[in-house]
């Protein structure tokens, strides 16, 4: 097992290697569409009690960036009507980072027997799954939310309500090398019952 984890052809090692990276920091080149293609249908082989596909994807295509950007300052400017020009700033930049983006969308099934805690679960699993086939595929990807995940109006452009905005996920070339975050050691996380 332990060859298995230095070998980086194993899909364990792969896994291990996986770190996010900052959508501001990811460039291109990106994900052509067929490469974007085939990692959403990855990412939609998720845990999926009830098999609901309680999720969706809506890609931002580069040609829609602008468009995001004007609905992102126009909601920022909403719930803050003073915002200075650096904050605006922010919001625009937060529009364009990366070369690809898919806003995820947890949606639902209310109709179902199964608890809205698993759909939601699943919707957050399809990100990671995504996340894992952008850097199996060679590229990185970070996924954000903040207040534009929680947003109303934000959450309208790409759905309706019972939907949330589960992350904004941005795929792209990391132009530094990934640095490597503390992760918890085992003996806090990992209990087995007795």
């Amino acid at each position: 097992m332990a060859a298995m984890l230095n070998d980086l052809s194993s899909p364990l090692a792969l896994l291990s290697t996986r770190r996010s990276g900052k959508p501001r920091d990811l460039v291109a080149p990106g994900p052509d569409a067929g490469q974007l293609a085939r990692m959403l249908e990855i990412a939609a082989r998720t845990p999926d009690h009830g098999k609901l596909a309680p999720w969706r994807f809506v890609v931002v295509p580069a040609d829609r960036r602008d468009a995001f950007a004007d609905l992102l300052t126009t909601a920022y400017r909403v719930g803050r009507p003073a915002a200075a020009r650096l904050e605006i700033e922010a919001v625009e930049q937060f529009a364009r980072q990366a070369p690809a983006l898919v806003v995820v969308l947890s949606s639902p099934r209310l109709e179902s027997h199964i608890p809205l805690w698993e759909q939601e679960l699943s919707a957050g699993a399809a990100c990671m799954n995504l996340l894992h086939a952008a850097h199996a595929s060679g590229f990185a990807g970070g996924w954000l939310t903040g207040w534009a995940a929680y947003d109303d109006s934000v959450r309208d452009a790409f759905g309706a309500a019972p939907e949330k905005i589960v992350g904004f996920v941005f795929i792209g070339t990391p132009s530094r090398p990934l640095e490597e975050r503390p992760r918890p050691e085992s003996d806090k996380i990992v209990r087995y019952w007795t």
